[in-house]
């Protein structure tokens, strides 16, 4: 049986270098829906969209300190289902890059994992040997 991927042409956006909409230097998600027209002459099916999380920026977004909110610099939430809708109107499917191994050392988790020894987001193991 065949899915929708099998035969997909996925595009690959790293918004801050694609198209920045607002002249601050920054790409963005408005910048990205500016494209959809362009988008949809490559013929492709689906978006693979780079990190667009809050981040401190200090792995190119890859470093997500908040995994419920946009980064203000890529714009809003209401920006990013705006994007979805007209990516999905225009037949362009998306798929966000969520990079949960990368959390950034601002993330409540990981500070929580450093601070807490107990901690549920630490990771507490112990390996046995048998010699």
């Amino acid at each position: 049986m065949s899915t929708w991927y099998d035969q997909a042409i996925i595009y690959q956006i790293y918004p801050k270098s694609f198209q920045d909409s607002d002249g601050d230097g920054i790409g963005d998600l408005n910048g990205i829906r500016q494209r959809i027209p362009y988008l949809q002459d490559l013929g492709i099916n689906a978006v693979w969209l780079n990190p667009v999380f809050v981040s401190p920026q200090v792995d190119n977004g890859y470093d997500v300190a908040n995994y419920y909110a946009i980064d203000e610099r890529m714009g809003t939430m209401a920006d990013m289902q705006a994007l979805i809708h007209e990516l999905h109107e225009a037949g362009i499917r998306i798929i966000l890059d969520f990079v949960l191994n990368h959390t950034s050392d601002q993330h409540p988790w990981f500070q929580d994992a450093s601070r807490n020894v107990k901690s549920i987001y630490r990771l507490n193991f112990q390996v046995k040997c048998n010699d």
